[in-house]
């Protein structure tokens, strides 16, 4: 049997190249063969599955101070994960933002670090930020530079429109509900402004409002906003790879009703249906019943959530030995 493993992360206990080995073993201990795929929507691991980072800057961090981000440019063409320079997990979580002044400068700086150096193609993936201030910092660290001509590609992990930002994602990056008012109210701002400077209504734009509004910011200014997990099937070469596949084995944490909503499972899934490829999901839990959609295994049920948490690579292998062998008649 001849597999290919396309996994996102298991949030918090195994990145997606650690799932794609440990799906690898799995297939290996059944006699297959196995591609591995790891994948990403735009958020986490973004950088990670395009290779890694091999430049490195010191940039301004989401509350001012300096953070040292890693980012990759080959061959003209730079990948950069906003969360590196204006992420949440830099501030400590939401315990330890100040979401009224959490800004996006940090992720500018990167974009022009990136066009100083030659980029003609910039990939940004944008999940996990501290920010809801509508792209404005990072326009800001890009000015007057702008562009400079070169082709600007915003990996999104959500569908949210720009002012809707405020309202969805705030609380969880520490605002209260006077401070969400604020921050939407500064948001229908800015679409104005937005407007007025560069003839561009980023209001009802899909995905405007990721990263609290950064991909609509970077959309006034020429950015094509588009889903993350499109942008790094595509780099990857995925759909090649599950063409002529057995079986394709993706996964992540949480198996809910927003997998099938432009995130890395429901990808999967769609570009395997149209090949004619079946599909495992391996997963850490079920929610919404959403384990009628695919084949499911869940770690939490078959190994308990302490090792399923602990263990978590080595309980994915084990799953997917399991299964295959019992797809062989093993």
């Amino acid at each position: 049997m001849h597999v290919v493993a396309a996994p996102d992360k298991f949030k918090g206990t195994a990145t997606a190249s650690e799932v794609a080995r440990a799906i690898a073993r799995g297939v290996a201990a059944t006699g297959g063969s196995c591609v591995e795929c790891p994948m990403a929507d735009g958020g986490e691991g973004f950088l990670e599955v395009l290779g890694g980072a091999n430049r490195r800057g010191t940039v301004t961090g989401p509350l001012g101070d300096p953070v040292e981000a890693g980012w990759r440019l080959e061959r003209g063409s730079a990948v950069i994960e906003m969360a590196a320079a204006s992420g949440l997990a830099l501030v400590g979580g939401p315990e330890g933002n100040d979401p009224m002044a959490a800004s996006t400068y940090g992720t500018g700086e990167l974009i022009l670090a990136a066009l100083e150096s030659g980029a003609r193609r910039v990939l940004v993936g944008v999940g996990g930020s501290a920010t809801t201030d509508g792209g404005l910092g990072a326009l800001r660290a890009l000015y007057p530079q702008r562009l400079r001509g070169a082709e600007l590609v915003v990996a999104c992990d959500v569908t949210t429109t720009f002012v809707d930002a405020a309202e969805i994602f705030a609380p969880q990056k520490g605002a209260t509900p006077r401070q969400v008012e604020l921050l939407r109210r500064r948001l229908e701002r800015l679409v104005q402004v937005y407007r007025d400077e560069y003839g561009i209504d980023v209001s009802a734009i899909p995905c405007s409002g990721a990263a609290g509004g950064l991909a609509g910011g970077l959309a006034a200014i020429g950015a094509e906003l588009r889903l993350g997990f499109e942008v790094v099937a595509e780099e990857v070469g995925l759909e090649e790879k599950i063409v002529g596949a057995d079986l394709v084995v993706t996964g992540e944490g949480f198996l809910d009703r927003e997998s099938f909503e432009g995130k890395v499972v429901g990808g999967v899934v769609e570009l395997a249906a149209a090949a004619g490829v079946p599909v495992l999901a391996v997963v850490g839990e079920v929610f919404d019943g959403m384990d009628q959609r695919v084949p499911t295994v869940a770690l939490v049920e078959r190994f308990g959530e302490e090792r399923s948490r602990l263990e978590t690579a080595a309980c994915i292998e084990e799953a997917v030995a399991e299964r295959l062998g019992a797809r062989a008649g093993r």
